[in-house]
């Protein structure tokens, strides 16, 4: 005989809680742990301790399904408690202050050296005025890694470099570089990326066999360039290509690249917007060698890695939802060598002397590997 739905719905009900009731009480007891962790020095998670107990949880079930429902349970349950004692411990050894120091500005002075790559008329040029003021005169180089090398050895004090494009993604291998010479985030520019095709004075289109531009220029106008039979040469910046055709001459070849490096190279705008989204945006990122942020700071940027295993990428974004924190974009990119492994790039809202933020991160700091802070720095919403 089958069971009155309502019956079973009260008895659930009734079950339930009760299970609520028992995590009330294993949560006291979670605090009870915190605080004899926070006396002693003991680190909140143990790895090796969770996955012995789950094993065991696991065997009082009666069958295998309910095992791994139980598992799935307990792990949330696990990853909660700590979370609670992770609130409760706080940054008592400092460990979070002790990565990155507050100041009041940038120190910006008439001999600040700066430094883009590319040439005058690239958009990271562009970038370079509107976050330092017109009357920053930066340094170029040829590559991103040359202005990574540059900010590292101390031979510029800032460099900016393009990390993520509204239509194209992130920019390939911007991280890895902020990764490889430790370099620090301490400012963002947004910069509206409006990409011209031009071609020496009296181009005939119908006679254009190649086009120069950055791989990024390329994406973005990918919609135009399908109808076009041309060869597509990549450069390392787009006022590059546009150097690149006014040097040459050759009325065949064209070049993607902003209406200012037109300006600069003498060249003529043979269609001013090859982009198909209006709001086609450039979000650059301004590199110091210094672990430092400004006080009114409001964005952090982190990485860190973790193997491709079942929850581990849940229970570490879960960090950002109990500390009320909002996550702004996520990157992904394979771990060079280790199969299967990636390491992530987080930004989100908030600034190393909040204290939800903290907890936060000394959270991701413990259940991850080859943690970093990216940087602190205001926003350019």
């Amino acid at each position: 005989m089958v069971q009155d739905l309502n019956k079973i719905r009260e008895e659930i009900d009734a079950v339930d809680k009760e299970i609520v009731k028992l995590i009330e009480q294993r949560m006291d007891l979670a605090l009870e742990v915190a605080k004899y962790k926070k006396s002693t020095g003991k680190p909140i998670y143990d790895r090796e301790r969770e996955l012995q107990k789950l094993e065991k949880l696991g065997l009082m079930a009666s069958t295998e399904f309910n095992a791994k429902s139980i598992q799935e349970l307990f792990l949330q349950i696990m990853s909660v408690s700590r979370r609670y004692q992770y609130s409760v411990i706080g940054d008592q050894d400092h460990v979070i202050d002790a990565m990155f120091s507050e100041i009041g500005r940038l120190k910006v002075t008439q001999d600040t050296k700066v430094v883009y790559a590319g040439v005058p008329g690239a958009f990271a040029e562009t970038a370079m005025v509107a976050y330092f003021g017109e009357g920053m005169q930066g340094d170029h180089v040829k590559e991103f890694l040359d202005v990574a090398k540059q900010v590292a050895e101390g031979k510029a004090s800032y460099g900016v470099l393009p990390i993520e494009n509204s239509s194209a993604g992130f920019v390939n291998g911007i991280y890895d570089l902020l990764e490889r010479f430790s370099l620090s985030i301490v400012g963002e520019q947004m910069i509206q990326i409006n990409q011209c095709l031009l071609g020496i004075p009296g181009t005939d289109l119908s006679k254009v066999k190649m086009v120069y531009s950055h791989p990024q220029g390329f994406l973005q106008s990918k919609e135009y360039l399908e109808n076009k039979n041309w060869k597509q040469v990549s450069m390392a910046n787009t006022a590059e290509s546009a150097k690149k055709v006014c040097d040459e001459g050759d009325m065949t070849q064209v070049a993607i690249a902003s209406e200012r490096a037109a300006k600069i190279y003498g060249l003529s705008v043979l269609n001013p917007q090859l982009n198909v989204a209006d709001n086609n945006t450039t979000r650059f990122v301004i590199v110091s060698n210094k672990k430092e942020y400004v006080k009114d700071a409001d964005k952090v940027s982190i990485s860190f890695s973790l193997p491709h295993t079942c929850g581990t990428l849940y229970n570490i974004l879960a960090h950002f939802i109990f500390n009320d924190i909002n996550m702004t974009s996520i990157e992904s990119v394979p771990l060079s060598g280790k199969q299967w492994e990636y390491c992530f790039f987080v930004d989100f809202e908030g600034s190393l002397g909040d204290n939800r933020v903290k907890n936060a991160l000394k959270g991701i700091m413990a259940e991850t590997e080859n943690f970093r802070i990216l940087g602190c720095f205001v926003s350019d919403k």
